[in-house]
C-alpha cells in the first residue's frame, strides 16, 4: 500500500470520528442545573458563556461525557468575565 493511501485513510478515519461527535452533541437535550444537581462528569468537552462582555450573572452552557461516555449538556448560572477592577 503506498503512503498517499495511508494517508487518505488516515483522513478518512479522523473526520468520521469528528463527524460522529458532533452528530452526538446535536442529540444531547440540554438540562439545567438547580443546586443538588447530581454531576457524573467524566470530561467536559466545551464550556461558553453569553458573548456579550457582563458584569453579573450570566447564562453558560458546559458540554461534557459522562462514565457511560454519553454527551451531555448542562445550562447553568455564572458570574460574568466583564468586571473590571472589581474582585
Amino acid at each position: 500500500m503506498n503512503t498517499k493511501a495511508i494517508y487518505a485513510a488516515c483522513l478518512f478515519a479522523a473526520l468520521n470520528i469528528c463527524t460522529l461527535s458532533a452528530r452526538a452533541e446535536t442529540t444531547a437535550t440540554a438540562h439545567t442545573y438547580t443546586y443538588g444537581t447530581h454531576l457524573d462528569i467524566k470530561r467536559v468537552v466545551a464550556v461558553s458563556q453569553d458573548p456579550t462582555p457582563a458584569c453579573g450573572v450570566v447564562n453558560a452552557r458546559m458540554t461534557y461525557l459522562d462514565s457511560h461516555d454519553k454527551t451531555q449538556v448542562l445550562d447553568y448560572l455564572k458570574f460574568g468575565d466583564g468586571c473590571i477592577g472589581d474582585n
